[in-house]
């Protein structure tokens, strides 16, 4: 008896996907696919699983880690910042100039 396989269907990209272009030697904004095929090796990883968690590490060196400035804090987050600091450490002051 002979089992038919199926075909395993891809997941599709969220969002559109992007054409990258390895460069023709190693920069501080590129690299080669040499390079980037032993960086994967190395890591035990795919090229594509490679570009991945570059692009993360970037993420996380590059993009901010807070809420953008939106006006002075509420009297319900100081009132917070009060409670949460240990008496007599440091004074909180509602401005810094």
């Amino acid at each position: 008896m002979t089992a038919k396989r199926t075909a395993t269907k891809r997941k599709q990209p969220a969002g559109g996907g992007i054409l990258l272009r390895y460069r023709d030697k190693d920069t501080a904004f590129g690299v080669t696919r040499k390079t980037a095929s032993r960086l994967a090796k190395t890591l035990g990883l795919s090229e594509t699983q490679d570009i991945h968690v570059a692009l993360a590490n970037f993420a996380r060196q590059t993009l901010a880690r807070y809420e953008a400035y939106n006006g002075p804090l509420a009297p319900q987050q100081m009132d917070e910042i009060r409670r949460l600091q240990p008496p007599g450490r440091m004074k909180v002051k509602e401005s810094l100039f």
